[in-house]
């Protein structure tokens, strides 16, 4: 049995556990939160909070004056936390912008947030995520305001699609009047001919007509010949 024995074997060996640690305070450091499972984040909070109150005792050192001489930077604290942390630029990233900003914050830098369920395997998901790049919350929300809160925005967005019905349905019926209209409207009428150029065309159709009556008359003359 595994009386007091501390931490997640996460079915790996430890080597494999060590590695995987590694390259997820890598990301963490550089993405500022990771989406995995609840078990690997808890265990990677306090791996990734120890590196980053290592690297904020460096800076304090730094600003202090307690360094040896003729140093400006804590190259000892940098080498140290350069054996998890492979990545130069992320290194550089974790010592230069995040300890700066953690420095008067008393521990707690990361921050679990639950995901429920994923789908496939049906493992637990969370983020974990710096406190101080994520979304700022001043003060305590009581569960009152929240659901007040969220009954405004619903009826701020069905009043939103009922104006967006009402407009719609005037625009249709805009549309289904003037298709009306111009049903309606009657069409022009065609211009009358003037009565001269009507008694010469009836003229002209007399004279063609009887221009081919003629020569049907003279075969019939020559055939009684």
């Amino acid at each position: 049995m595994r009386h007091q024995v501390r931490g997640r074997k996460l079915n790996r060996t430890a080597s494999h556990r060590k590695a995987l640690m590694k390259n997820l305070a890598t990301s963490l450091f550089e993405h500022k939160h990771v989406k995995t499972t609840l078990a690997k984040a808890k265990e990677l909070r306090p791996f990734a909070e120890q590196l980053i109150t290592k690297a904020k005792k460096a800076l304090q050192n730094e600003k202090s004056g307690l360094l040896a001489e003729g140093q400006k930077v804590d190259v000892h604290s940098r080498r140290v936390v350069g054996r998890d942390i492979r990545n130069k630029a992320v290194l550089q990233e974790l010592f230069d912008t995040i300890a700066p900003l953690v420095e008067e914050r008393p521990g707690g830098y990361c921050r679990i947030t639950k995901l429920g369920t994923r789908r496939g395997d049906g493992g637990e998901a969370a983020i974990i995520e710096l406190v101080d790049w994520s979304a700022p919350q001043d003060g305590t929300v009581s569960l009152k305001a929240r659901k007040k809160a969220m009954a405004k925005k619903a009826e701020s967005k069905k009043r939103g699609k009922k104006a967006k019905k009402t407009e719609s349905e005037e625009a249709h019926e805009t549309e289904v009047a003037e298709d009306k209209v111009d049903k309606k409207a009657i069409k022009p009428k065609m211009p009358e001919k003037p009565i001269a150029e009507t008694e010469e065309e009836e003229v002209a159709d007399e004279s063609a007509d009887t221009s081919e009556e003629e020569p049907k008359d003279e075969s019939g003359d020559e055939e009684k010949s």
